[in-house]
């Protein structure tokens, strides 16, 4: 049952929006998601814990000023060294960064100082197994977080990334009827699927899709 302030005429509306700017950003989007390959392919642990940064921030925060807190940093030298209270200092443009300094100086002590990011990942067979690996062992990271670093490092051509934006174009497409209070597992799981069928229904691959969803929110697209 659809909600009741969104009609079918709206909901065809909407995805005619949807169609019309994936065309016009595609090139855009395959050239951001090449790169973001390649951050896997070639790039090294450092590389990959600068995109872990980055998704440890991003709960209930602007993902600009995140990605503004990161290189903020580096150029600082306080991403791979500093203590977690000039870290919370330096990042006072993100929500919640006492905690985020401590997440981040945490998982620094796992994945800089033992095992690498990637030797970690390559465990586990799928992008399923690996989301929940992340999930299950990198504190401060939820199924939204744990999507959006694999997407990052060119491992989740097959994950949704269940932000609050995306949820609510959702909505506003027809492919949930209400928004959700939390986000267990089992109801991230299932409103991904739903996702990822639609993704299917309308021919833009489940990674585009994101983007696209974003651009209608911010008109641009970024990371």
């Amino acid at each position: 049952m659809l909600n009741k302030k969104i009609t079918l005429e709206t909901i065809k509306e909407n995805e005619r929006e949807i169609l019309s700017i994936y065309k016009k950003i595609k090139p855009e989007i395959e050239k951001r998601l090449d790169d973001f390959k390649k951050i896997w392919e070639s790039g090294d642990n450092n590389d990959l814990f600068v995109e872990l940064a980055f998704c440890l921030f991003t709960p209930q925060s602007s993902a600009k000023q995140c990605w503004r807190a990161v290189n903020l940093l580096l150029e600082r030298d306080l991403l791979f060294d500093g203590h977690w209270e000039d870290i919370a200092a330096a990042i006072n443009m993100v929500r919640f960064r006492n905690n985020k300094a401590k997440y981040l100086t945490e998982a620094r002590s796992n994945f800089l100082c033992g095992n690498s990011i990637k030797d970690c990942l390559c465990t586990c067979s799928s992008s399923i197994e690996k989301r929940d690996w992340l999930v299950k062992n990198v504190k401060g990271m939820g199924y939204k977080e744990a999507s959006h670093f694999l997407r990052n490092i060119g491992l989740g051509q097959d994950l949704a990334i269940l932000d609050r934006h995306i949820l609510k174009n959702m909505l506003l497409l027809g492919v949930i009827e209400s928004l959700p209070k939390t986000l267990s597992r089992k109801t991230y799981l299932e409103l991904e699927e739903r996702l990822r069928q639609y993704s299917t229904k309308i021919r833009i691959p489940l990674d585009h899709l994101d983007f696209v969803l974003w651009y209608r929110e911010a008109g641009e697209v970024f990371k």
